[in-house]
């Protein structure tokens, strides 16, 4: 299975880092409110960052690792070559 590693920009300018198997359906429950915790008291505005060709556990890995990064480090993953959305 295809799993995805992605960032979304939220309304407070806040970065939310998550896993999935299908991108359109877990940005929908989190604008829906029905995803992450992460989502009551603040609004996902864009999705900033998307990286595929993960397994379920290497996904999880790399969400780690990119949660552990300082804010800084996070904007550049974002403009890095990583990023399948960036340029589009």
């Amino acid at each position: 299975m295809d799993w995805q590693v992605y960032i979304i920009l939220c309304t407070d300018n806040s970065l939310y880092t998550g896993i999935t198997n299908n991108i359109e359906r877990r940005l929908s429950q989190h604008g829906g409110q029905q995803g992450a915790k992460y989502f009551r008291g603040r609004s996902p505005r864009q999705l900033v960052y998307l990286e595929s060709g993960h397994t379920r556990s290497t996904a999880s890995k790399r969400e780690a690792a990119i949660k552990q990064l300082a804010r800084a480090d996070k904007f550049r993953l974002l403009e890095s070559d990583h990023n399948e959305i960036f340029g589009r």
